[in-house]
């Protein structure tokens, strides 16, 4: 009465992938899943067969002694009915939410080795909808094709045996219009899959409306911009009712003309078995022994039905992660890495591009051991990219850099990493206690922890803090002010003590005070270090070892401050132009 599910070959191939990778390890607590909807389907065909002796023995004939037989079958049917459906319920959802876990945790694994290129085209109301949303509509999916598969497969069967055995030509005459729905299903798959896939872009770009709104609430009050962004919020919305109604529509399609079918057949069969119990040739217990197995099969049919367009939802979303799965880090550790040891920065020839534009064109330049270099420039110079380059957030298009004798793409990636500590202009804090955002997964000592935070100025405004340190930063750092997150972001790189320091106007957010101060404190930590600094104020350079002047990509002057200021070219008027007062 129900058209089996066609798979194409990319769908049957998506299945055996989700099987093969995330399913496996549970085949054990599925194929018991398996046995209960076994049992519980098998029940639905012995509570139809126990009509014909309710109706016959009992209700009719009155037989007093089939009373407790008939009805105490009946009721350990049904409690074999509701332990069977506990049992595959809770072992369906606990392997769904394992495999669910699993998909997530893979997938964000996997986006966070990937290049920066790959987020700057996938925003993160995308990601978050690929990992949480993709992952939920799957195993949703998933586990309704298992239990059709299982529970209704079986239940349809047995149900049918028992039509059949009380009169195969009643059953013919009730499914006989089955096979007129197999057409109109092949056309609806490609309209499901169309529908689902459009479901979910749906939502991903609401995710990403919701993202950005939240994340920039600020510049959303100051430019009045509430009604807006409301109002784009509201067309991804309202496309989401469209195409969500549009494939739920598909969706309906076949159990809707399952309906129609099975109708008619009920109509064939009580005209026809009518006459034949008004006869005398078949009793009412036979009747209402097959009536209740035809209507007892209702429900598996319309779900099997509807299986195709199951299988499509599950398939529209398995491209989606898979997409994502399959995506390869343009930037990763070389299969035999090379010994680091921390020294000289070297920049030989190096060019970075994006697009048709080259950040770094033909870059070179040395930063000493021990020493305080120092970049300035223009905006988009390509001094950020520098800091880019050297840890690997972005590729080369040419030239090396080395870190002492190691070119770094020879090094293994999370070791050369490790020997950075990085402040940045935007002070970024996770939504954790201070003493999370400050330590991460490390153990310092107390004293060193206590060292950092008084060397970063931190403890001078812990106990306005209704915590101390233990206080919640808020989302991106929203409890504190600018200064103090840029302070706690110094006091994490004091504590991580590596031999590179990478300060992109690290004390930019400070007021002239605590500049001074963490200024003096950078620079004792500095000592022995190799050190890079991106500088917008010259007035925090000064004192470098090795002042470098960036335009379009390339070194155009080097030197100490009082060398350049003597010899009048770039760096003397980016001076003037800063001092002219």
């Amino acid at each position: 009465m129900a058209d089996t599910p066609s798979t194409s070959p990319s769908d049957a191939a998506r299945m055996r992938w989700l099987w093969t990778r995330f399913c496996r390890p549970y085949v054990w607590l599925i194929a018991l899943a398996l046995a209960f909807m076994v049992v519980q389907g098998s029940v639905l065909g012995a509570i139809s067969y126990m009509m014909e002796p309710m109706f016959d023995r009992v209700l009719v004939a009155g037989e007093s002694d089939a009373l407790w037989f008939v009805g105490g079958g009946i009721f350990a049917l049904f409690v074999i009915r509701a332990v069977s459906n506990s049992g595959q319920r809770v072992t369906m959802k606990y392997v769904g939410e394992k495999v669910q876990a699993a998909m997530r945790m893979e997938m964000l694994s996997h986006t966070l080795k990937l290049d920066a290129d790959f987020h700057a085209t996938h925003p993160p109301g995308y990601m978050i909808e690929r990992v949480q949303g993709d992952a939920l509509m799957i195993i949703t999916g998933a586990t309704g094709l298992v239990t059709g598969i299982g529970r209704d497969t079986v239940s349809l069967i047995v149900l049918m045996i028992v039509a059949i055995n009380v009169d195969p030509l009643w059953t013919l005459i009730a499914v006989g219009g089955a096979p007129l729905v197999v057409a109109p299903s092949l056309l609806v798959q490609g309209y499901i899959r169309r529908k689902s896939l459009q479901a979910r872009e749906v939502a991903a770009r609401m995710s990403l409306r919701l993202d950005e709104i939240y994340q920039g609430i600020s510049t959303v009050k100051l430019n009045r911009l509430e009604g807006y962004q409301t109002g784009r919020y509201g067309g991804e919305n309202k496309a989401r009712v469209e195409t969500e109604t549009k494939s739920e529509f598909g969706r309906t399609l076949m159990p809707g003309m399952i309906d129609i079918i099975t109708g008619l057949g009920f109509l064939g069969v009580l005209i026809y078995g009518g006459a034949e119990i008004i006869s005398g040739e078949k009793t009412v217990g036979q009747f209402m022994s097959f009536f209740t197995a035809m209507a007892l099969a209702f429900d598996p049919v319309r779900r099997l039905a509807n299986l195709n367009g199951l299988l499509k939802t599950v398939a529209a979303s398995l491209e989606r992660v898979q997409e994502i799965l399959d995506e390869t880090p343009s930037i990763s550790s070389p299969a035999s890495p090379n010994a680091l040891e921390p020294g000289d920065i070297v920049f030989d020839d190096v060019s970075v591009q994006f697009g048709a534009a080259f950040a770094l064109n033909g870059l070179s330049f040395t930063a000493r051991k021990g020493q305080t270099t120092a970049l300035v420039g223009a905006s988009g110079a390509g001094k950020s990219t520098v800091f880019n380059a050297l840890t690997r957030l972005v590729p080369l298009q040419g030239g090396e850099v080395r870190l002492g004798c190691t070119d770094i793409t020879a090094a293994e990636l999370s070791t050369l990493r490790g020997t950075f500590s990085v402040v940045s202009q935007e002070a970024l804090l996770f939504d954790d206690s201070l003493r999370d955002n400050i330590v991460f997964d490390d153990t310092p000592s107390a004293e060193a922890l206590d060292a950092a935070l008084a060397n970063a100025h931190v403890t001078d405004f812990l106990p306005s803090l209704p915590k101390g340190i233990d206080s919640p930063a808020g989302p991106r750092g929203s409890n504190i002010s600018g200064g103090q997150r840029q302070r706690v972001a110094i006091a994490r790189a004091l504590l991580r003590d590596a031999p590179v320091l990478l300060l992109d106007e690290a004390t930019s957010a400070l007021d002239a005070e605590s500049e001074v101060k963490v200024q003096a404190a950078l620079e004792t930590l500095s000592e022995g270090r190799t050190t890079l600094v991106i500088a917008h104020r010259l007035s925090t350079i000064r004192d470098a070892d090795k002042i470098v002047v960036m335009e379009r990509g390339r070194a155009v002057e080097e030197g100490t401050h009082d060398e350049l200021i003597a010899k009048g070219g770039a760096y003397a008027r980016l001076h003037a132009l800063q001092f002219k007062d």
